[in-house]
C-alpha cells in the first residue's frame, strides 16, 4: 500500500513535488485554502480581461522544459510559447530609454550606442554570466541544501572570489554609463536582494536575461500552473480547494495527519509548500525549527504594490514588458532594505500582455499590470494604494506622452495586507527570502523539518530561492528527498525482518 502524501499550498513548487512524487508511486492529496490553484500565481478574470496576479516574466525555459521532460512530456504539449521581440523596454530620466531586443547581436548593438567600447565589454560579461549559468543549473541549483559541500566543486573553486564580490561591483568595474549599470543590475531583484548585496556568481541570471530571452505563455503564466496541475491530475493526485489547513498533527515526533476545515485528516507524510513561516505556525511551537527571531533577522525580498487595470483603448509607446527607471535606483532600494518606508519617487514596472496576446483584453482594450516594490511588513492603506496610483500613472502619462486617466474602466488593487491573507505570506513579501550570500544554498531554511521525522517544506523561502523555476525546482529536490527517506526506511525495516 503505497504512502498518503498531504501537500499545503498548490503554488509551482507544491504542483511540481505533486509530480514528482506521484510519478514514485505516493498517493498524494493537495489542500488549498484559496478558491482555486496557484498560490501567488493565480489569475483574475473581469469583464472580458484576464490579469496574471503574480508571477508575469517567463525566464529561464530550460527550467520548464526540463521539468516536462522529466515525465517524457514537453512544454509545447502544453501551451504556446512566444519569444518576446522586443524583450522589454526600460524609460528613465530626460525621455530616454533603451529598449532590450530578443538576440545578443542586438543588445550588443543597443549598449555600444551608448556607451563607446561596452559591446566587446558586454561580451565577455556574458561569457562569465553563461558559464556560471552552466556551472548554477548543472551542478548547483538541483542540489537540496543538506550540506556546505553541495557548493564545492572543480567548478566552484575556480569561481570562489565570485562569491565574495558582489554584482553591482562585478558591473561598476567595466561599465560608467548608469543607463547600462541599472540595465545589468535589474536581473538579480528576481532574486530579492539588492544587487550590492547579491554575489557575483548570481550574474547568470543576465545571461538567462539576454542569453535565453523573455518569453510569453498564450494565455499568460497561469497556463503553466493549468498545465502542471493537469499532469498532476494525470498522475493521479487529488486536490482540493477551498481547503484549509489549521494544524499539522504530530505524534512520536512524526507528522501524522493534518486538520482541514476543522476535520482530521490522516497521511503518512506533510510537505508544506505554503509560505514557511506560517507552516511552522501550523506547529505546536515545540516542533519549530526557527525562532520568531530567527525570522525577524532574515532578510526578505520585497512586496509588492500591484494594480490590474482595464483600459477602454489601446495604448500608445509601450510595450509587453517595461520597466520605469526614471527614478532613483539606490534610493528606492534603500527604501526596501536599509530604512523601511513607502519611496517617495518609487520606481516601477508595468506589463500589456493584450499587445502581443490579443485573447487578453477585449477588441481594442488593453490590460495593465502595474508593481511597486516595497518594504514588506509597512502599513499598507486604501488610501496610500491610491496615492501611489495617482503618482505613477502620472509619471507613466508624461513618460509615454499619452492621456490614459480618463480611458481608466476599472482598476484592483493588490498590496501587503492582500499577501498576508491571501498567502499567510510573512510580513506580506512577495518573493520569498532574498538569495543574499548568507542565505544561499544550504544556509537556507531547510527542506526537510530537523526536529519533525516525515514533515517537508518546499518553495522560495526554501532551496533553491525565490522565483517560478527555482519553486519547480525546488519541488523535484523536495520529492527526491522524501523518496531517499523512504528507501532508507524501508532498507531498514527489510534489514531488522532479515534478522
Amino acid at each position: 500500500m503505497s504512502k498518503k502524501i498531504a501537500i499545503i499550498g498548490s503554488g509551482f513548487s507544491s504542483l511540481s513535488a505533486s509530480c514528482y512524487l506521484a510519478k514514485l508511486g505516493y498517493d498524494v492529496t493537495i489542500f488549498e485554502k484559496n478558491t482555486t490553484v496557484g498560490g501567488r500565481a493565480r489569475q483574475l478574470e473581469k469583464e472580458g480581461f484576464t490579469f496574471d496576479i503574480g508571477p508575469s516574466w517567463y525566464w529561464m525555459p530550460d527550467v520548464f522544459e526540463s521539468f516536462f521532460n522529466d515525465f517524457n512530456k514537453s512544454a509545447s504539449d502544453y501551451y504556446i510559447l512566444d519569444k518576446l521581440n522586443p524583450a522589454y523596454k526600460v524609460f528613465f530620466k530626460n525621455n530616454e530609454s533603451i529598449t532590450i531586443e530578443d538576440s545578443l547581436d542586438k543588445i550588443f548593438i543597443a549598449f555600444e550606442k551608448e556607451e563607446k567600447g561596452s559591446a566587446t565589454k558586454l561580451k565577455e560579461f556574458i561569457r562569465v554570466a553563461q558559464n556560471n549559468y552552466d556551472i548554477a543549473i548543472k551542478n548547483l541549483v538541483y542540489r537540496p541544501g543538506v550540506s556546505p559541500l553541495e557548493l564545492v566543486t572543480k567548478e566552484t573553486i575556480l569561481r570562489i572570489g565570485q562569491f565574495f564580490s558582489t554584482i553591482s561591483k562585478e558591473v561598476r568595474k567595466e561599465f560608467k554609463n548608469e543607463k547600462l549599470i541599472k540595465i545589468l543590475e535589474f536581473p538579480v531583484l528576481f532574486l530579492g536582494a539588492k544587487p550590492s548585496d547579491t554575489p557575483a556568481f548570481y550574474s547568470f541570471m543576465n545571461y538567462a536575461d539576454f542569453g535565453l530571452g523573455t518569453w510569453h505563455p498564450r494565455g499568460g503564466m497561469y497556463q503553466v500552473i493549468l498545465s502542471i496541475e493537469k499532469l498532476a491530475k494525470s498522475l493521479g493526485v487529488k486536490i482540493h480547494t477551498s481547503a484549509t489547513v489549521e494544524k499539522i498533527l504530530i505524534e512520536n515526533n512524526c507528522a501524522k495527519g493534518i486538520i482541514v476545515n476543522s476535520k482530521k485528516t490522516d497521511t503518512d507524510i506533510v510537505l508544506c509548500g505554503a509560505d514557511y513561516h506560517h507552516g511552522e505556525t501550523l506547529l505546536d511551537p515545540l516542533y519549530r525549527q526557527y525562532s520568531e527571531t530567527y525570522w525577524k533577522h532574515k532578510t526578505f525580498a520585497p512586496s509588492s504594490l500591484l494594480f490590474y487595470v482595464g483600459f477602454d483603448k489601446k495604448l500608445k509607446n509601450v510595450n509587453h514588458h517595461n520597466l520605469f527607471f526614471d527614478t532613483d535606483f539606490d534610493q528606492h532600494a534603500r527604501d526596501i532594505y536599509d530604512s523601511p518606508k513607502w519611496p517617495e519617487n518609487p520606481l516601477f514596472y508595468a506589463n500589456f500582455t493584450s499587445l502581443t496576446d490579443s485573447n487578453s483584453a477585449p477588441e481594442g482594450k488593453e490590460n495593465g499590470f502595474f508593481l511597486i516594490p516595497l518594504a514588506p511588513g509597512i502599513e499598507d492603506t486604501l488610501q496610500l494604494r491610491e496615492f501611489y496610483f495617482e503618482k505613477i500613472i502620472t509619471r507613466f502619462e508624461a513618460i509615454t506622452n499619452q492621456s490614459i486617466k480618463d480611458s481608466i474602466l476599472f482598476k484592483e488593487s493588490f498590496c501587503i495586507n492582500d499577501f498576508i491573507k491571501e498567502y499567510n505570506s510573512y510580513k506580506g513579501n512577495a518573493y520569498g527570502m532574498a538569495n543574499t550570500l548568507l542565505q544561499t544554498a544550504f544556509l537556507r531554511p531547510k527542506l526537510k523539518s530537523k526536529k519533525i521525522k516525515d514533515l517537508f517544506f518546499t518553495g522560495q523561502l526554501t532551496v533553491p530561492g525565490p522565483g517560478v523555476p527555482p519553486s519547480l525546482i525546488s519541488g523535484k529536490l523536495v520529492a527526491g528527498l522524501i523518496e531517499n527517506q523512504y528507501q532508507i526506511s524501508k532498507k531498514s525495516k527489510l534489514q531488522h525482518n532479515t534478522n
